[in-house]
């Protein structure tokens, strides 16, 4: 992998981290507004969707040559690597964000929406939608499954094949090398489908929960969404930054 790969996947990551700040903006702003138009929170809604869509459709371009810095993204710290699922995160932390919401006071509705007051209400649920709910969360986790199992065969090939002809010809790795690149080459195409295929779960399990949703119960939920992985990031980061000047005083 060249570092032009790495440089442009980073770039990419950071772009779609300054995008999602500018979406957590305005949604924050839709919620304020009073009275609040359906018709325009479905199409703010709609937009941050389709800047997400955007983003794994980079995301598929780029794993084709760089699939591994996905895997584990230099980027990210540590600890978010530690927390993610096929290079991000669970589809089902979504559904699971919709049910904290609906039982938690999260920081109490964001600061009643960083003090504008006027918040949306995904906390009243109704029977229907949590029905609907907890039937996308079985679907995904099965989904979610599949996809573990797929990449956990991926992951046992390359250590029957490449792996071990590497460990058992180490004295002959010249004449392998052709064949043990071919095989790696095969691997990581397998690891950027199969990173596509939870992008688009990722994706469609977001479309499916604005469809269970109200515009304005959308609009909250995509808002408190951006904020934590925006929060997160940038604790992280802090949390890392903080131990390394511990170590170095």
């Amino acid at each position: 992998m060249a570092s032009g790969d790495q440089d442009r996947s980073k770039c990419c990551f950071l772009e779609w981290m300054k995008l999602q700040e500018r979406d957590l903006s305005e949604l924050l702003q839709a919620l304020t507004l009073t009275p609040q138009n359906d018709a325009e929170l479905t199409k703010l809604a709609q937009k941050a969707i389709e800047h997400f869509e955007s983003y794994i459709s980079q995301r598929s371009s780029l794993s084709r040559n760089d699939v591994a810095s996905f895997f584990s993204p230099s980027w990210c710290t540590p600890w978010e690597n530690s927390l993610f699922w096929i290079a991000g995160c669970r589809p089902s932390a979504f559904i699971r964000l919709i049910y904290a919401l609906d039982g938690a006071d999260i920081e109490s509705k964001l600061s009643e929406i960083l003090r504008g007051k006027t918040v949306g209400d995904i906390g009243d649920l109704s029977a229907r939608q949590m029905r609907a709910v907890d039937e996308l969360q079985r679907r995904t986790i099965r989904e979610e499954e599949r996809l573990t199992a797929r990449l956990a065969g991926l992951q046992e090939d390359v250590a029957d094949q490449p792996i071990s002809a590497i460990a058992k010809g180490v004295d002959r790795i010249g004449e392998m090398s052709g064949e043990i690149e071919k095989v790696l080459n095969e691997h990581e195409q397998s690891m950027a489908e199969v990173l596509e295929e939870a992008d688009k779960l990722r994706l469609n399990t977001l479309k499916e929960i604005l469809g269970i949703l109200r515009p304005v119960q959308g609009v909250e939920f995509l808002a408190m969404s951006k904020k934590l992985h925006l929060c997160v990031h940038e604790w992280s980061k802090k949390r890392d930054q903080n131990k390394h000047d511990i170590e170095n005083h």
